[in-house]
């Protein structure tokens, strides 16, 4: 007896030793309960994000728009005109003249159906179901209802549109309507609103239109063809549509017939089916849930955008995606445009989506060649200020020549290229793409550096974006510098030895430094001061999105707020990205307060002309889609951040954001991040290492405790962060040591929603 009591003791003795042991490393007791959960109920949750019209919209800045990432479909009441307008759109759907820019090469208009009833329109609704990417409408008229479901397929080649007409409505008529196919921006030359003029431009033909088709040549060579079909029973119609452009080939017409063929093949069941598997698939990659329903609301409007504009093997998205109109903006714009389009695509955790930019670039190097002087072709290359789908530009102009050559537009959109990779890690793209394309890039700068009387290399005048040329233009200054830092990065990471590596050395310690006004911050360039508004924030992009100047420098905190300030302070021609940038610059400064701020200016004219959209669509003197994408980012940068090698949670939340959430958000290193705050403070999140890349976090949880299926050796270092000793495929979850959340990323909880579509 005495023998048993002893051998309990004992082993009560070693239990509790090894208890001890597992708490003092970490609390790894807790390590298999601290997994993330999640509460989603993605159809219930997505419902409260569809846009709802009371009323009918009138225009395409109002209309419902789907989209597949090269088919596009608008709906919307034609003003002054008793019909509904189905207007179409193909994206690579081009004019092929030679000398490229926005009257040879634009994205050309394709047509619209008209829905007429039998009866005057008397009032509608109308609904755009974001989690199904389809719009439903009901109609009232005076003789009767007509109902209506539109959807652009997921994956097919195929639009649908079903309707169902009451007994006083089976007439109606289903007409098509041919676009003029001339560049759009000639055609917005002939309205009231334009303030350029255009000579000598040769018309392309008017269309052949027959029953169920439509064909259109170009002058150029090639042919659009649009065509539908219609299946009828007595309790509804519905039609197929689709699109195709052939160039310089003339098979559009046979392709056309091919995608009807295959699509009236399949049952309308199993196209509809296939459709919602996508979508049901698309957002649940990544997940985002806000106190503020009308951000959230926005936040998701602009995933459904990226679903409809793109796919990773498909079209680039231009200015306008797949839903063209009049505009003076038919092209791919690389001073700006591209480049923010694309960012939320990276922290999203839609990688595939991007991957339609780096086709773009990497499979038409051959353009960007032939974009720049002959005299530079040997080891350069570059990209105008507009392209086409395939990149292909006026050229570039010759700093040496021309006083406000515009140079630096492919090194920022290589920028765009190498936050692709380093949020995914492939450094076989690395190595065989970016490198070589960037390597290019960059060295058309060198062709242009002179040094001066004070033993620095400076740029002659070149172009800053919407603000005129200046010598040592700061816009120029910071895409030089980051060119030759990340390829040094990348000749490092890759253990290359390229014969340009002193060259590059030699750049970075010889470059002239940015000029700077004291109380100003950033100028323009040497001897040019900022001294007028302009929307656009080239002078800045040292700050951000390049990130060569941050917060951690508590000098270049300074600059960037002064110049921030500053910028800000001219007001008076500030518009979308204007808010958006200065919105994501505030976070990068983590003024969350000044961030939302910044981000609500977009909202305070919802609708009004050269704002936000009530379809969260945007006017830039002209149809355009890019700064809302923008402002997706810039609510991504409020909640995680990882520039300079580190993963920074919550960085820069509104005070007045007590609870939100995220699930999977993406971040560089190739790293998955899931969070949660409630009452104001982070509760936890979690750290997924997909590539095996260091680890180090930026957090405001006091005391954090790291826990895993193994105990990680965690280092603070100096300045408050932690390196973890995360290994790939590896998750560490992080909270309070006397803090013990539930572990568990769900929706918050809204009174209100459906803030998008045009109300009463």
């Amino acid at each position: 007896m005495i023998r048993i009591i002893v051998h309990m003791e004992n082993f009560i003795s070693k239990t509790l030793i090894v208890f001890f042991c597992l708490l003092a490393a970490g609390q790894y007791v807790f390590a298999q309960s601290a997994k993330i959960k999640t509460s989603i109920d993605w159809n219930t949750f997505m419902q409260r994000q569809n846009m709802v019209w009371e009323v009918l919209p009138e225009c395409w800045y109002e209309s419902a728009f789907m989209g597949n990432g090269m088919l596009g479909l608008m709906i919307y009441k034609e003003p002054n005109e008793n019909y509904i307008r189905f207007e179409t759109g193909r994206c690579d759907v081009e004019d092929h003249r030679i000398g490229g820019g926005c009257f040879n090469t634009p994205r050309l208009l394709t047509g619209h159906f008209a829905l007429r009833p039998q009866g005057r329109i008397l009032d509608g609704k109308m609904c755009l179901d974001i989690w199904n990417a389809e719009t439903i409408i009901r109609i009232n008229t005076t003789l009767g209802t007509i109902k209506l479901r539109a959807l652009v397929h997921a994956d097919k080649m195929v639009m649908l549109v079903n309707v169902q007409a009451s007994e006083g409505e089976r007439g109606f008529c289903w007409d098509w309507i041919p676009a003029d196919a001339q560049s759009p921006r000639y055609l917005f030359s002939k309205t009231k609103e334009c303030w350029f003029k255009v000579d000598d431009y040769q018309l392309n033909p008017a269309p052949h239109v027959e029953q169920g088709l439509s064909i259109q040549k170009l002058n150029a060579g090639g042919e659009t063809v649009v065509a539908w079909k219609e299946k009828e029973t007595r309790e509804e119609h519905t039609y197929y549509i689709t699109i195709s452009h052939s160039f310089p080939e003339l098979t559009a017409e046979q392709e056309v017939k091919q995608h009807l063929e295959e699509a009236i093949n399949v049952s309308p069941k199993k196209l509809i089916e296939q459709h919602r598997e996508w979508w049901h698939a698309f957002y649940p990659k990544s997940f985002i849930t806000l106190p503020d329903a009308q951000k959230e609301n926005f936040y998701w409007a602009q995933m459904y955008k990226y679903g409809s504009a793109t796919r990773g093997n498909r079209a680039l998205i231009d200015n306008c995606g797949p839903w063209l109109t009049v505009t003076p903006w038919p092209n791919a714009w690389w001073n700006l445009n591209v480049q923010l389009t694309y960012w939320a695509l990276n922290g999203s955790n839609h990688l595939d989506l991007a991957e339609s930019l780096e086709n773009a670039l990497y499979n038409n190097t051959d353009n960007l060649k032939k974009n720049i002087p002959v005299a530079y072709r040997n080891d350069a290359m570059g990209i105008a200020l507009t392209s086409n789908l395939d990149c292909l530009s006026q050229e570039v102009a010759d700093p040496s020549k021309v006083k406000n050559a515009e140079i630096g537009l492919l090194n920022w959109a290589c920028h765009n290229l190498w936050l692709i990779y380093r949020y995914k890690m492939d450094d076989v793209l690395l190595r065989e793409k970016l490198f070589p394309l960037l390597k290019q890039a960059t060295n058309y700068y060198r062709y242009f550096l002179r040094m001066g009387e004070d033993g620095k290399l400076h740029l002659p005048s070149t172009y800053s974006p919407e603000y005129g040329s200046a010598e040592d233009c700061n816009f120029n200054l910071s895409l030089i510098n980051w060119g030759c830092k990340t390829l040094l990065e990348i000749t490092d990471r890759l253990k290359m030895n390229d014969e340009l590596i002193p060259v590059w050395k030699r750049i970075l310690k010889d470059l002239t430094p940015y000029p700077i006004m004291p109380g100003q911050g950033f100028m323009i360039g040497r001897n040019t001061p900022y001294n007028y508004s302009h929307r656009h924030f080239s002078h800045l992009i040292a700050a951000y999105p390049l990130y060569l100047v941050n917060r951690d420098n508590p000098e270049e905190y300074k600059l960037i707020e002064e110049s921030l300030n500053y910028w800000q302070s001219k007001s008076t021609a500030h518009r979308g990205y204007s808010y958006t940038s200065a919105s994501s610059i505030s976070s990068a400064l983590g003024k969350g307060d000044d961030a939302l701020h910044y981000l609500n200016k977009l909202f305070e004219h919802l609708g009004e002309i050269n704002f936000m959209s009530v379809n969260t669509l945007y006017r830039e003197s002209g149809p355009v889609i890019e700064t809302p994408l923008a402002g997706a980012q810039s609510i991504i940068d409020m909640l995680l951040q990882s520039w300079g090698g580190k993963l920074r949670v919550f960085p820069a939340v509104p005070s007045s954001w007590k609870d939100l959430a995220f699930q999977n958000m993406r971040a560089e290193g190739a790293f998955l991040i899931s969070a949660s705050r409630k009452e104001g403070k982070t509760e936890f999140f979690s750290v997924k290492s997909l590539a095996g890349e260091p680890c180090v976090v930026v957090t405001d949880i006091p005391e954090p405790v790291f826990v895993g299926k193994r105990k990680f050796n965690v280092a603070k270092l100096q300045d408050g962060s932690y390196k973890i000793d995360l290994k790939k495929s590896e998750e560490v979850v992080v909270y309070h040591k006397n803090y013990r959340p539930t572990f568990t990323i769900e929706p918050i909880r809204h009174t209100v929603g459906n803030c998008f579509g045009k109300k009463k």
